[in-house]
Protein backbone atom coordinates (compact mmCIF):
# COMPACT_ATOMS: atom_id res chain seq x y z
CA UNK A 1 0.00 0.00 0.00
CA UNK A 2 1.34 3.40 -0.98
CA UNK A 3 2.30 5.74 1.86
CA UNK A 4 0.17 8.90 1.87
CA UNK A 5 1.66 12.25 2.78
CA UNK A 6 0.15 15.20 4.61
CA UNK A 7 2.17 18.39 4.31
CA UNK A 8 2.33 21.36 6.66
CA UNK A 9 4.50 24.42 6.36
CA UNK A 10 7.40 22.91 8.32
CA UNK A 11 6.73 19.16 8.47
CA UNK A 12 5.31 16.44 6.23
CA UNK A 13 3.70 13.40 7.87
CA UNK A 14 3.61 10.08 6.02
CA UNK A 15 1.07 7.34 6.72
CA UNK A 16 0.94 3.70 5.57
CA UNK A 17 -2.46 2.18 6.44
CA UNK A 18 -1.15 -1.33 5.80
CA UNK A 19 1.36 -0.91 8.64
CA UNK A 20 -1.07 0.55 11.21
CA UNK A 21 -1.80 -1.64 14.26
CA UNK A 22 -4.31 0.87 15.69
CA UNK A 23 -2.48 1.60 18.92
CA UNK A 24 -4.24 5.02 18.79
CA UNK A 25 -1.22 6.75 20.33
CA UNK A 26 -1.48 9.54 17.78
CA UNK A 27 -5.15 10.36 18.40
CA UNK A 28 -4.91 10.03 22.17
CA UNK A 29 -1.89 12.31 22.41
CA UNK A 30 -2.64 14.90 19.72
CA UNK A 31 -6.28 14.69 18.56
CA UNK A 32 -6.23 18.13 16.95
CA UNK A 33 -3.70 16.77 14.43
CA UNK A 34 -4.57 13.07 14.19
CA UNK A 35 -8.34 12.56 14.06
CA UNK A 36 -9.90 9.82 11.88
CA UNK A 37 -13.21 11.70 11.96
CA UNK A 38 -11.81 14.78 10.21
CA UNK A 39 -10.67 15.23 6.62
CA UNK A 40 -7.83 15.11 6.00
CA UNK A 41 -7.35 12.98 9.07
CA UNK A 42 -3.79 14.35 9.57
CA UNK A 43 -3.49 18.16 9.87
CA UNK A 44 0.14 19.01 10.77
CA UNK A 45 -0.57 22.74 11.03
CA UNK A 46 -2.70 22.25 14.15
CA UNK A 47 0.30 21.79 16.48
CA UNK A 48 3.97 22.68 16.71
CA UNK A 49 6.54 20.81 14.66
CA UNK A 50 8.10 19.43 17.84
CA UNK A 51 4.79 18.09 19.13
CA UNK A 52 3.89 16.46 15.81
CA UNK A 53 7.33 14.86 15.49
CA UNK A 54 7.21 13.55 19.08
CA UNK A 55 3.84 11.85 18.54
CA UNK A 56 4.97 10.32 15.25
CA UNK A 57 8.04 8.87 16.99
CA UNK A 58 5.69 7.18 19.47
CA UNK A 59 3.97 5.23 16.67
CA UNK A 60 5.21 1.68 17.39
CA UNK A 61 4.60 0.21 13.94
CA UNK A 62 6.25 2.87 11.80
CA UNK A 63 2.94 3.48 10.02
CA UNK A 64 3.54 7.17 10.74
CA UNK A 65 6.74 8.89 9.66
CA UNK A 66 7.78 12.50 9.26
CA UNK A 67 10.08 14.67 7.21
CA UNK A 68 10.99 18.09 8.60
CA UNK A 69 11.76 21.06 6.39
CA UNK A 70 14.75 21.93 8.59
CA UNK A 71 16.28 18.49 8.03
CA UNK A 72 16.04 17.43 11.69
CA UNK A 73 14.57 14.05 10.88
CA UNK A 74 14.16 11.01 13.11
CA UNK A 75 17.31 9.20 14.19
CA UNK A 76 17.44 5.57 15.36
CA UNK A 77 17.72 4.97 19.12
CA UNK A 78 21.12 4.04 20.52
CA UNK A 79 19.90 0.56 21.51
CA UNK A 80 18.18 -1.71 18.99
CA UNK A 81 15.16 -3.14 20.81
CA UNK A 82 12.70 -5.93 20.01
CA UNK A 83 9.65 -5.95 22.30
CA UNK A 84 7.33 -8.97 22.50
CA UNK A 85 3.76 -7.69 22.84
CA UNK A 86 1.11 -9.64 24.73
CA UNK A 87 -1.08 -11.51 22.21
CA UNK A 88 0.46 -9.36 19.49
CA UNK A 89 3.42 -8.59 17.25
CA UNK A 90 7.13 -8.07 17.68
CA UNK A 91 7.75 -4.32 17.86
CA UNK A 92 11.23 -3.23 16.84
CA UNK A 93 12.99 0.12 17.23
CA UNK A 94 16.49 0.76 15.93
CA UNK A 95 18.61 1.07 12.81
CA UNK A 96 16.51 -1.37 10.80
CA UNK A 97 16.41 -2.72 7.27
CA UNK A 98 13.56 -5.11 6.49
CA UNK A 99 14.09 -7.44 3.56
CA UNK A 100 16.66 -5.21 1.94
CA UNK A 101 14.46 -2.11 1.98
CA UNK A 102 15.33 1.41 3.05
CA UNK A 103 16.43 2.08 6.61
CA UNK A 104 13.60 2.39 9.12
CA UNK A 105 13.48 3.17 12.82
CA UNK A 106 10.20 1.49 13.88
CA UNK A 107 8.40 -1.65 12.69
CA UNK A 108 5.80 -4.11 13.99
CA UNK A 109 6.32 -7.63 12.68
CA UNK A 110 3.75 -10.43 12.53
CA UNK A 111 4.19 -13.39 14.87
CA UNK A 112 0.71 -14.97 14.59
CA UNK A 113 1.32 -16.12 11.01
CA UNK A 114 -1.89 -14.56 9.68
CA UNK A 115 -0.97 -11.07 8.48
CA UNK A 116 -1.83 -10.27 4.88
CA UNK A 117 1.07 -7.83 4.81
CA UNK A 118 3.91 -10.08 5.98
CA UNK A 119 6.44 -9.60 7.42
CA UNK A 120 4.58 -6.63 8.91
CA UNK A 121 1.73 -6.91 11.39
CA UNK A 122 -1.69 -5.83 10.06
CA UNK A 123 -3.68 -6.56 13.26
CA UNK A 124 -4.91 -9.95 12.02
CA UNK A 125 -4.02 -11.40 15.43
CA UNK A 126 -6.97 -9.53 16.94
CA UNK A 127 -9.67 -11.08 14.74
CA UNK A 128 -7.97 -14.50 15.03
CA UNK A 129 -7.88 -14.38 18.83
CA UNK A 130 -4.15 -15.06 18.89
CA UNK A 131 -3.11 -15.73 22.47
CA UNK A 132 0.49 -15.83 23.66
CA UNK A 133 2.46 -14.24 26.44
CA UNK A 134 4.24 -10.94 26.17
CA UNK A 135 6.29 -11.83 29.26
CA UNK A 136 8.40 -14.85 28.28
CA UNK A 137 11.03 -15.94 30.77
CA UNK A 138 14.56 -14.56 30.36
CA UNK A 139 16.78 -16.71 28.16
CA UNK A 140 20.52 -17.22 28.30
CA UNK A 141 21.60 -17.78 24.67
CA UNK A 142 24.96 -16.48 23.44
CA UNK A 143 25.00 -12.72 23.97
CA UNK A 144 26.96 -9.67 22.96
CA UNK A 145 27.68 -6.55 24.95
CA UNK A 146 26.99 -4.25 22.01
CA UNK A 147 23.40 -3.25 21.28
CA UNK A 148 23.85 -0.71 18.51
CA UNK A 149 24.58 -0.88 14.77
CA UNK A 150 22.53 -1.82 11.73
CA UNK A 151 20.04 -4.67 11.98
CA UNK A 152 18.81 -6.67 9.00
CA UNK A 153 15.47 -8.48 9.15
CA UNK A 154 14.69 -11.21 6.63
CA UNK A 155 11.97 -13.82 6.33
CA UNK A 156 13.28 -17.32 5.97
CA UNK A 157 11.27 -19.27 3.35
CA UNK A 158 8.23 -20.75 5.12
CA UNK A 159 10.11 -20.25 8.39
CA UNK A 160 11.15 -17.73 11.04
CA UNK A 161 12.34 -14.16 10.96
CA UNK A 162 16.11 -13.91 10.87
CA UNK A 163 17.22 -10.85 12.82
CA UNK A 164 20.88 -10.21 12.06
CA UNK A 165 22.50 -7.54 14.22
CA UNK A 166 22.86 -6.49 17.84
CA UNK A 167 19.53 -6.34 19.64
CA UNK A 168 18.07 -6.29 23.11
CA UNK A 169 15.07 -8.59 23.23
CA UNK A 170 12.52 -7.43 25.82
CA UNK A 171 9.14 -8.37 27.18
CA UNK A 172 6.22 -6.09 26.47
CA UNK A 173 6.85 -4.30 29.77
CA UNK A 174 10.56 -3.80 29.08
CA UNK A 175 12.17 -6.63 31.03
CA UNK A 176 15.24 -7.98 29.27
CA UNK A 177 14.94 -11.46 27.78
CA UNK A 178 18.33 -11.56 26.07
CA UNK A 179 21.04 -9.54 24.34
CA UNK A 180 21.80 -11.09 20.98
CA UNK A 181 23.88 -10.66 17.87
CA UNK A 182 21.51 -12.81 15.82
CA UNK A 183 18.14 -14.41 16.47
CA UNK A 184 15.57 -16.57 14.72
CA UNK A 185 12.14 -15.47 15.89
CA UNK A 186 8.85 -17.32 15.44
CA UNK A 187 6.38 -15.91 12.95
CA UNK A 188 4.09 -18.91 12.43
CA UNK A 189 2.49 -18.60 15.86
CA UNK A 190 3.16 -22.24 16.75
CA UNK A 191 6.54 -22.28 18.53
CA UNK A 192 6.53 -23.68 22.04
CA UNK A 193 9.53 -21.47 22.83
CA UNK A 194 8.19 -18.07 21.75
CA UNK A 195 9.48 -15.61 20.80
CA UNK A 196 12.17 -17.94 19.44
CA UNK A 197 11.64 -20.37 16.58
CA UNK A 198 11.71 -24.06 17.58
CA UNK A 199 10.98 -25.56 14.15
CA UNK A 200 7.22 -25.91 14.76
CA UNK A 201 6.52 -24.21 11.43
CA UNK A 202 7.52 -27.43 9.68
CA UNK A 203 4.98 -29.64 11.47
CA UNK A 204 2.35 -26.90 11.15
CA UNK A 205 2.89 -26.68 7.38
CA UNK A 206 3.40 -22.92 7.56
CA UNK A 207 3.68 -21.46 4.07
CA UNK A 208 4.88 -17.96 3.39
CA UNK A 209 7.88 -17.70 1.15
CA UNK A 210 9.12 -14.15 0.51
CA UNK A 211 8.17 -12.93 -2.93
Amino acid sequence: MKRKEYSGQDITVGFDLGRCIHSRNCFLQLPQVFDPNQRPWVQPEQATVEDVAAVVRACPSGALTYRRKDGRNEQPPQINKVAVLENGPLVMAGDLSVEGGETQTRVALCRCGLSKNKPYCDNSHVDAGFVTTGEPAPKVPPSKDAQEGAVKVQRQPDGPLKVDGNIELCTGTGKRIAKLGMAYLCRCGQSKNKPFCDGSHKDAGFKDSPE
